[in-house]
Parts: structure tokens; sequence; C-alpha cells
């Protein structure tokens, strides 16, 4: 369990199933404020399905979600909105919308019926630009933009909800490796400066051992192991889940854990170069 004293988001022997079966088993997470926080595991594993559950999105079939102390399912999704930002996988936008009218989008929980944006929320709008460095693309159509570019106005329109939880779901993909380092530098910074507890779903175990202050690996719906990139991030435990044969060694500048794997064509000679020496 990720531990934290204050303003929790908390699962608690969460299940879900869909009908090919169960995708999300006996889990247990609590965020809290400030924590930074990598869910990794092999495509299937529940990632995906565990932010939707923790977002309110999904109803768990067994467990509860709760946020700050009251059931997510009880609370509306206007109350959820202003606590919990969500940034998906991928954003489809059928109409041209400029940046600036994307990010204001965010500020939705916040407006009144028939009154608009205030003078306050342009404000926020403003300072969430500003901090994802976007200021400059405020009248530009958005899908116009290289896909870093809309990487960052998602997240800026998340920010402008203002929350206390921020959700990503694979924030990189399909992303340039420039890019990836902008937008994991970016949630990191923003985590550092507004305090934003952030759980991001990831891939790339190198980046995760390198942005992510914690770890929490899932296979086939359960939690793994949790934990310093460190702790979790073993050749044995990698063989297990992923079934990839790896090395894991630590970053020659950071220090943090970096895996390097092992082409099959090389695995039984280095198994044989391993083994007993007369």
């Amino acid at each position: 369990m990720v531990e934290s004293n204050d303003g929790l988001l908390r699962a608690e022997d969460l299940c879900f199933s869909y009908f090919n079966g169960r995708v999300v088993s006996h889990v247990n997470l609590a965020l809290g404020t400030g924590d930074l926080v990598g869910l990794i595991g092999p495509n299937g594993s529940g990632k995906t399905t565990l932010l939707k559950l923790l977002s309110g999105v999904l109803k768990p079939a067994l467990g509860h979600v709760s946020l700050e102390g009251r059931e997510v399912q009880a609370l509306e999704r206007r109350e959820i909105a202003r606590r919990v930002a969500v940034v998906p996988q991928e954003l489809h936008v059928p109409f041209p919308f400029t940046v600036r009218e994307m990010v204001s989008m965010g500020r939705t929980p916040y407006v009144r019926p028939l009154v608009g944006l205030t003078a306050e929320d342009r404000q926020v709008v403003l300072d969430v630009m500003g901090a994802t460095g976007i200021g400059d693309l405020a009248g530009r159509d958005f899908a116009t933009l290289s896909g870093g570019e809309q990487q960052r106005v998602i997240i800026a329109m998340a920010l402008a909800q203002e929350p206390r939880f921020l959700l990503l779901d694979e924030p990189t993909v399909h992303l340039d490796l420039n890019h990836q380092v902008e937008i994991l530098e970016l949630i990191r910074r923003l985590n550092r400066e507004k305090g934003v507890a952030v759980l991001a779903a990831l891939h790339d175990l190198n980046l995760a051992a390198l942005y992510f202050d914690r770890l929490v690996l899932l296979n086939r719906g359960a939690i793994v192991a949790t934990g310093t990139p460190t702790q979790v991030l073993t050749a044995a435990r990698i063989l297990e889940v992923f079934s990839a044969s790896v090395l894991v060694e630590a970053h020659p500048v950071t220090r943090a854990p970096q895996v390097t794997v092992v082409p099959l064509s090389q695995q039984a000679a280095r198994s044989r170069d391993s083994g007993p020496r007369i």
C-alpha cells in the first residue's frame, strides 16, 4: 500500500469483473498529498480499469473507493471532478476548439448554469496554461498541435479542475522520447510545486523508475509489489510478471534501477556462462 496520512483517495479490497473474468482483484491502495506513484504491469493487468474505479467511472463489484473519507459512488460527478482529475490515454476532439477553449473546459465542475466563466475561472485557465508552458498556444487549434503539445493541453485542462489527485493513463503513449521526458518532467514538477498527488499508469519501466518515488506493480489484476523503484524492479520479479529475462543495473547518473532486456538468442549462453565453473 502507498502510505499517506491526509487527504486520501483510498481503495480497499477492490474487485471488478468484466464479462470475460476478473480484472481487478482485492486491491488495497491509498494516495495522499504529495504522493508521486507509478502504476506498472503487463498489458491487460488492470491498470486502466483501476484508474476508472478510483475516479468513480466504474463501480466496484466488491470493496469500495473512498475520497477524503466519503464513498466515491455516493458523490456527484461534479464533486469528484473538483478533487480528482483524469488524463486519458487518448482524447478525441470532434470540433475545432482552440487551446484556451480546451483548457477552459476543465472549469466545468465550477461553472454555474447560465453564468459561464467568471474572472476567477479565467485566471485559473491562464495560470495553468502558464504552468504547463502552453500560454503561447492559446489561440491555436488543438488538432494542429504536435503530440507533446496536445498532451500538455490535456494536462492543463485537468489542472484547471484544481484537483488534489491527478490520475494519468499512459501519459507518454505514442510520444517521441524527448516529449516523453518533457511530460514526465512536467508531471513531477507539478507534483513538487503544487502538492498534487499523482498516480500514473505507465508501460516503460525505465521511465517509471526515473521519475516516480514509488511504484505499484499489477499482475492479473492484483498488486504483487509496491515500494521504491529499487524494491520493485528486480530481475526475478520482472521475469515472473513479464516473462522477460532482464538485467537490472543502476542508472549511471541517478542510480535509479534501469532494465535491459536480454535477447532470447543470448539467454541460453548467459545461463551457461553463469553456471558453475571448474
